[in-house]
C-alpha cells in the first residue's frame, strides 16, 4: 500500500470520531476536489470515502455493542446518526440482525480487506494477499539478519575481548556445553546452523575451516539454510522427515522441528551473545522482529 493512499485511507479514519464530517470535507482535507477524491479512493479500495468510512463506523459500532462498551444509542451517536431508529436500520441491514444483544461478527463483507481493528485502529491488507513475506520468511530473515548483524560487531572487537568470559555457566543448548564468552557464542551460532544444513541436504559433516573467517563459513550456511526453508515452504513439507546420519547413532526429525529448533535456540544464543557484546562496548541495535520489519 502506498504512503498516498494509506494517507487518504488515514484521512477517512482520523474522521471517525467528527460526527459532522462528510465527503466533502473529507476531499478538502485532501487538497482534492470531491469527485477526484471518490474516483482515487474507489479505484484503490473499491469503495467511496464515505462508503468506507460508514462500513467502518458500522464495524466499530458492532464491535462496541458486542463487547457491551456503549448502548445501542450510544452507539448510534458514535456512528454519526441522528437517530436510534436511523441506526437501528442501517445496522440491521448491514449485519442482519438488530443492534440490541448483537454478538455477531463485526467484520463487514467488503472489496479491499480495510476492516476496523479494535480498539481504535485499522487492519490493512498486505501488499498483496497469497505474496509478500510470509511467517517463515520472516523468522528465517530475521534470524539471519541479526545473525549477520552481531557478527559484525564481535569482528570489530579485538580477540582477547570476544574470549572474556562474561557469563560463567550459560548453556543455550544442554548437549553443547557452557558458552562463557562472545567467542564461543559466535562459534556456536555459525557452526549450528552449519551442521544443520548439512544434515538436512544430505551432506557430509562440515569440516573445519580455519582460514575461512566466521562471516564467510556464516554466509555459505545462510544460503543453504534460505534456500531449504523456501523449498519446505513452497512444497508445504515441515512434517516431511529425514534421517539425520551425523548424529550417532542416526536419528529422524522432521524439518520443521529442526527449523524450530534452530530459531528458537538461535535467539536464545543470539541475544545473550548481543548483551554481552554491549558489554564489552559494541553498539548493538534492538534485536526487536516488529523494528527490523519497519526499518526493511
Amino acid at each position: 500500500m502506498t504512503d498516498r493512499l494509506r494517507g487518504l485511507i488515514d484521512l477517512v479514519v482520523d474522521s471517525l470520531d467528527h460526527p459532522d464530517a462528510d465527503g466533502r470535507g473529507l476531499a478538502r482535507q485532501a487538497g482534492f476536489s470531491r469527485d477526484h477524491l471518490d474516483r482515487l479512493l474507489a479505484a484503490a479500495t473499491g469503495e467511496s470515502p464515505v462508503g468506507l468510512r460508514r462500513r467502518l463506523l458500522l464495524e466499530r459500532a458492532a464491535w462496541q455493542l458486542r463487547t457491551g462498551s456503549a448502548t445501542p444509542t450510544e452507539a448510534a451517536v458514535a456512528a454519526g446518526y441522528g437517530s436510534l431508529a436511523a441506526f437501528s436500520r442501517a445496522f440491521s441491514r448491514a449485519f442482519g440482525a438488530a443492534p440490541s444483544a448483537y454478538d455477531g461478527p463485526v467484520e463487514l463483507v467488503a472489496p479491499n480487506g480495510i476492516h476496523f481493528h479494535p480498539p481504535a485502529g485499522l487492519l490493512l491488507p498486505g501488499a498483496s494477499r497469497g505474496g509478500g513475506r510470509d511467517l517463515t520468511e520472516r523468522m528465517v530473515s530475521h534470524h539471519l539478519d541479526r545473525t549477520r548483524e552481531l557478527l559484525a560487531a564481535a569482528a570489530a572487537l579485538p580477540p582477547d575481548a570476544l574470549a572474556r568470559p562474561l557469563r560463567p555457566g550459560f548453556v543455550a543448548m544442554w548437549f553443547e556445553g557452557e558458552e562463557a564468552d562472545a567467542a564461543t557464542m559466535c562459534e556456536r551460532l555459525v557452526f549450528t546452523l552449519e551442521v544443520w544444513v548439512a544434515a538436512m541436504a544430505g551432506l557430509p559433516t562440515p569440516e573445519s575451516r580455519p582460514e575461512a573467517s566466521l562471516t564467510e563459513r556464516f554466509e555459505a550456511a545462510a544460503k543453504g539454510f534460505e534456500r531449504i526453508a523456501r523449498s519446505l515452504r513452497d512444497r508445504g513439507a515441515w512434517d516431511d522427515a529425514f534421517v539425520d546420519a551425523l548424529c550417532e547413532p542416526p536419528q529422524s526429525f522432521t524439518y520443521g522441528g529442526v527449523f524450530a529448533h534452530v530459531l528458537e535456540y538461535g535467539a536464545i544464543r543470539r541475544e545473550m551473545l548481543a548483551s554481552v557484546l554491549r558489554e564489552l562496548g559494541a553498539t548493538i541495535a534492538i534485536g526487536d522482529p516488529i523494528l527490523w520489519e519497519m526499518d526493511r
